[in-house]
């Protein structure tokens, strides 16, 4: 018997290094599937299309990201707000949704190279004057998703600035819309394309916030399924096809994107 448990105490000893070893990636590849989160708020990067499915750059690029791993993809709808939660939780994978850096996530999931980028500006009509600091919009209400990029960018500026936080893009969008803000605060594209549905509403930029790059992200210490990711992006920039996709939904090559940090 005491033989036999010193041979139970080796294996397990032995055993220990390869359990270790195990990672999110080969779960993945074990189960045939990739849990990816993406928003379908927030356009182009997803949203529905008239037929109510899932499009946008960050759909397709997941779609392209499973293909490459030979795997079925699983999407997860997001918000910017549960965004990373659902990552913390396992509920999904990856997070291919439009993610900006900042340093507070940068403590919570880690990031892949960029992929993509916009620019963060607060918008809004042609009766409030465009200003060159965040102070000078005095105490116009900015509507912003609530824990999205933009929101962070803003605090961090001004952290008493009078901001209304909504629960995703959409709710934002409505909230200036309806004449609840004067302001929103959002990337180029989601503005552009706001601007170009409401035309009456003459709306245009009126603060740059900053460059924001778009990041993948997993939770951390998932080094090899983060080499995987970099690999797919660095691949997606050699072949053309992520160039392809920017330009598709973006209007926009980008092809300086694998220069930023």
């Amino acid at each position: 018997m005491i033989h036999a448990k010193k041979l139970m105490t080796v294996l397990l000893l032995c055993a220990a290094p390869l359990i270790a070893q195990a990672s999110k990636l080969d779960d993945i590849k074990a189960k045939g599937v990739i849990r990816v989160a993406t928003t379908v708020d927030a356009a182009p990067w997803g949203f529905t299309d008239s037929a109510g499915k899932p499009t946008g750059l960050d759909i397709e690029l997941a779609q392209n990201l499973a293909k490459s791993l030979g795997v079925k993809l699983e999407l997860q709808q997001v918000t910017g707000a549960n965004r990373i939660p659902y990552l913390m939780s396992n509920k999904v994978d990856v997070l291919i949704a439009a993610l900006g850096y900042s340093p507070e996530r940068a403590k919570q999931v880690a990031f892949s190279k960029p992929y993509a980028a916009v620019y963060l500006g607060v918008y809004g009509g042609k009766n409030i004057k465009k200003a060159t600091k965040l102070a000078e919009l005095g105490d116009y209400p900015i509507a912003v998703p609530k824990g999205s990029t933009p929101d962070l960018s803003l605090s961090d500026m001004n952290p008493n600035g009078k901001y209304i936080r909504l629960e995703d893009t959409a709710s934002a969008i409505s909230a200036f819309l309806s004449g609840q803000a004067q302001l929103f605060a959002e990337n180029n594209l989601i503005a552009q394309k706001v601007a170009d549905e409401n035309p009456g509403k003459g709306i245009e930029l009126k603060f740059m916030i900053r460059t924001s790059p778009a990041y993948m992200a997993t939770m951390p210490g998932e080094t090899a399924l983060m080499n995987a990711l970099n690999h797919f992006i660095d691949q997606s920039h050699a072949d053309g096809s992520l160039p392809k996709l920017r330009l598709k939904w973006f209007k926009d090559e980008q092809k300086d994107v694998k220069d930023f940090k």
